[in-house]
């Protein structure tokens, strides 16, 4: 029986590339998929293209691609990455030249484009489209002159048509993360546009893989200190047969794969596990099950694929303004009530200053800058507490706004109560990208797949 082995080598931009070095090596893989972006990720990267046309990639990529290309390419392992983010052609380039300064003849550089939209936006809006935001927040017209980037998410089928072309690795742009995982099994095994259980094991496949190590044990909730050698952790890894899935990992490194951190994975953003939705096919893994097989082997069934919807997911990232964040740190005794009082104080000066902010925060590192306003401060913590970190963040409209806050901090050391500590500096301003969802027709939307061989 035929077995695909993909294993999930990159969790997001800025992971760590260990596991997927490792796994190439020993994992005994047929393809290796590697996803880079979030839904802010292609802003970040278009900000970079603007400053520099060389950016707008991942450039951790390739130097992925520069230390195990060859021989994933000696192996025949395909490799499939959205790491093309903003600027698809510059990666194209790079891992152009390390295929031919490391000799690799005949190398087949697959690529997609078309996710982005920026420049077809106008035209859009011109033949009457609206864009209303899916969590029905805002007005659009308050944001069409500060967009910064406009990407489609997109499924499987141009990714399959570079596989056709029998490409070495396939780089994409704004591809969703499960589309990496569903496009090769779906050339390989031949799933029709009707084979919708197929095409919806295929997504889990992604869903179970696209965040690297913590779909091996990384963040575990259920029982983290069960998980073996965190420090060499490995990254998961799917066993694809026709009719079954396995979800294991490469041997000689940590993690863990079992039923309680497979299932803390499948849970992961789904909001309606009846209704899980791609533009592949919607997912329904309320009945799904899970079987632990052997170590580090967890058989997944049960998954059932519905029609896909109607239109694709875009996002569009738009310039909201600025933001700053800063710091000062009080110890022990009274180290809370030196903070709150510090924080009255800066308040009572913005004050002064006639500050104007879009939304500011109060928050003390130690005591409720995760938990919030359900965080349990009692008594006798805020007498112990050996140590806090008061923090202050704002978000504004204008540059000169958020310079009224920076000056005023360092001071607080000899100019407040005892005890406080200033570090790292005056707090740089930094943009503030905010995100647009939405949706758009099919029809409107044109992929193209391309070929290139390394000669």
């Amino acid at each position: 029986m035929k077995t695909i082995r993909i294993g999930g080598g990159q969790g997001f931009w800025g992971d760590s590339q260990d596991a997927a070095v490792h796994m190439i090596h020993e994992g005994n893989l047929n393809y290796m998929s590697c996803d880079y972006l979030a839904e802010l990720t292609l802003s970040i990267m278009q900000r970079q293209k603007l400053k520099n046309p060389q950016s707008g990639f991942a450039r951790d990529f390739i130097n992925l691609i520069e230390e195990i290309g060859k021989e994933a390419y000696n192996k025949k392992i395909c490799i499939l990455s959205n790491a093309g983010g903003m600027n698809i052609q510059g990666a194209i380039n790079e891992v152009k030249k390390i295929a031919e300064n490391q000799k690799m003849s005949g190398y087949k550089i697959g690529y997609v484009t078309g996710d982005d939209m920026l420049l077809q936006l106008p035209k859009l809006i011109k033949n009457g489209m609206t864009f209303p935001n899916m969590d029905d927040i805002g007005d659009f017209d308050e944001i069409k002159d500060k967009i910064v980037n406009v990407n489609v998410y997109y499924g499987r089928e141009p990714i399959m048509d570079c596989l056709k072309e029998n490409a070495d690795i396939v780089i994409t742009g704004r591809a969703t993360d499960s589309a990496l995982f569903l496009a090769p099994l779906a050339h390989e095994f031949g799933w029709k546009e009707n084979d919708l259980d197929d095409l919806a094991r295929g997504i889990m496949v992604g869903h179970l893989l696209e965040c690297g190590g913590q779909g091996a044990g990384g963040n575990f909730q259920y029982d983290w200190r069960s998980v073996p050698n965190m420090d060499n952790l490995g990254f998961p890894i799917a066993e694809v047969t026709e009719n079954d899935l396995h979800i294991t990992k490469a041997p000689n490194c940590g993690g863990l794969i079992s039923e309680q951190s497979i299932k803390e994975q499948f849970l992961y953003e789904v909001h309606d596990p009846a209704n899980y939705i791609t533009p592949d096919v919607t997912v329904d893994i309320s009945q799904a099950t899970l079987k632990q097989e052997g170590d580090d082997y967890v058989r997944v069934g049960g998954i059932k694929g519905k029609k896909k919807p109607d239109k694709l997911k875009m996002c569009i990232g738009y310039h909201a303004g600025y933001k700053v964040a800063t710091y000062l740190s009080f110890a022990w005794p009274d180290a809370y009530e030196k903070a709150q009082y510090t924080a009255e104080i800066i308040m009572k000066k913005m004050k002064r200053k006639g500050l104007q902010c879009e939304d500011i925060r109060i928050d003390y590192l130690g005591l409720n800058a995760l938990h919030l306003n359900v965080a349990e401060i009692d008594e006798d913590l805020i007498k112990k507490i050996n140590e806090v970190v008061l923090r202050i963040a704002i978000r504004v409209k204008e540059k000169s706004e958020a310079m009224k806050l920076i000056p005023e901090i360092s001071p607080l050391q000899l100019n407040g109560p005892p005890g406080a500590s200033f570090f790292g500096g005056r707090s740089p301003i930094q943009d503030v990208i905010g995100l647009w969802p939405t949706l758009i027709d099919r029809d409107e939307v044109k992929l193209t797949s391309h070929v290139l061989e390394v000669k």
